[in-house]
This record gives structure tokens, C-alpha cells and sequence, in this order.
């Protein structure tokens, strides 16, 4: 169950925290003032947050999963552990958040560059492509716990990983169902066929997270790119 933490929206981790690519969004602050110019609690608290999503990607990328810790997050936030806990219960309910933050701010990019005009359907599949892996590529603290950390978290961070795997295959597949006939191209064969790109492509990225190969996790593209045309070229065979 999806707790406070996603209610604050994509933006608030991903999208403003760390100033993505929605250059309209304005990037709040992760200082408040204090005294009588002091903001109402709940923005503090919002403020609060994002700091320790920010600081936990630090901490989870570097240290893994296992190794990190509430005081580790913490101190790289610049708070106290009670602060820590005031938002979160311990690490695990930390790292179910910031998957939660990270994982929609992923698929509203995808959207995003999805209601862009192309030319033909493979430009238009080329388009989210591009979206998913400039986010990763700009925030790889944040796709490490997206890609990598979350396995290791606990049985409750795989039934979330799956849940997720099992909405952006959805999507593909939806949004493969509208667009594709509008050009003239072949949909997927079966739900099935969407989902086993999206766990080819996640296995592809975390790999380049856990290895360096290749050097740029945007050098994916062309791989990515064939992988789909070609499990569509198949479908319409």
C-alpha cells in the first residue's frame, strides 16, 4: 500500500528534488526558514523528506541495502536519526518509498515523451526509450535503488518490484495497443510479449548499473530499440 511518501507526487522526489528535466517545475527548497517566517509543519515535513530520499539514493547506492543504515542516511541528510524516524519506521519502509518516488517519476517521463508527435511508430517507441534511460542516466543514485537495492530489501521490496515490472509492462502494452495501429504497425501478441520486454530492458540497465557495461547506460538504446521491433515484427509476422 502506497503510504505518504508516494502521495507527495513524483515531483517531490525525483522531479524536484534533484531538478529533472521538466525545466517549468520549480525546484523547491530543502532548506526552510525558521522563527516567524517558518513555514506551516506539513511543508516542513515535505522539505524533510526529500532530503532523506535524496540522502538515502546516496547512502543505498554506495553502501547497498544490507550496509546501510538510519544513522548513515541520516548524517548524509544533515538531520538527527530522530528525524529519520519521524518519517520512516526503519530502512526498509525508507527504501519502499524512494522505490515508490523513483519508479513513478520513471514511468511519468515515459509518458511524457509518449504524447510527443513522431513520424513513424519506431520513433515513437525510440522516444520512451530515450526518456527511461536519461532518467537513469541523470539520477543513477536513484536507479541503483530502483534496479539493484531493491532485490536485496526483503520479500516486501519484491512484491513491490514485481507489482511495479507488472505496471510498466501494462503501460507498454496499452500504449503499444492505441499508438501502434494509428501507423500501421504490428501490437504484441500477447501481454505476455510487453512484459518480457520490460524484463529484458531491466535486467539490461541493471546490469550497466552493477558492471559499467557499457561505459553510458544510454548506449542501450539501439539494443533496446531491436528488442522491441523485433518481438513486434515477430507478433505481425
Amino acid at each position: 500500500m502506497r503510504r505518504r511518501g508516494a502521495a507527495i507526487g513524483a515531483r517531490a522526489y525525483l522531479g524536484c528534488v534533484a531538478g529533472m528535466a521538466d525545466s517549468d517545475v520549480p525546484r523547491p527548497p530543502t532548506v526552510v526558514p525558521r522563527g516567524r517566517h517558518a513555514p506551516p509543519l506539513e511543508v516542513r515535513l515535505d522539505v524533510q523528506r526529500r532530503r532523506l530520499f535524496e540522502a538515502a539514493a546516496t547512502v543505498f547506492a554506495r553502501r547497498g541495502f544490507a550496509e546501510a543504515t538510519a544513522e548513515a542516511i541520516s548524517r548524509e541528510a544533515g538531520m538527527s536519526k530522530a528525524t529519520f524516524y519521524e518519517h520512516f519506521a526503519n530502512k526498509e519502509e525508507c527504501i519502499l518509498a524512494l522505490f515508490d518516488e523513483a519508479a513513478t517519476e520513471v514511468m511519468r517521463q515515459m509518458a511524457l515523451a509518449a504524447d510527443q508527435e513522431t513520424t513513424s511508430y519506431p520513433e515513437h517507441l525510440r522516444q520512451g526509450t530515450r526518456a527511461f534511460l536519461r532518467t537513469l542516466a541523470e539520477w543513477p543514485d536513484a536507479a541503483q535503488t530502483l534496479l539493484v537495492e531493491i532485490i536485496g530489501a526483503g520479500p516486501r521490496a519484491t512484491e513491490r518490484r514485481d507489482a511495479i515490472l507488472d505496471q510498466f509492462a501494462e503501460a507498454i502494452h496499452h500504449n503499444n495497443a492505441t499508438v501502434a495501429p494509428r501507423y500501421g504497425a504490428p501490437t504484441f501478441a500477447s501481454r505476455d510479449d510487453a512484459f518480457a520486454c520490460v524484463g529484458a530492458i531491466v535486467e539490461l540497465a541493471s546490469r550497466q548499473l552493477r558492471t559499467g557495461t557499457p561505459a553510458d547506460i544510454r548506449e542501450l538504446e539501439p539494443v533496446i530499440d531491436r528488442l522491441m521491433l523485433g518481438i513486434l515484427e515477430q507478433a505481425g509476422a
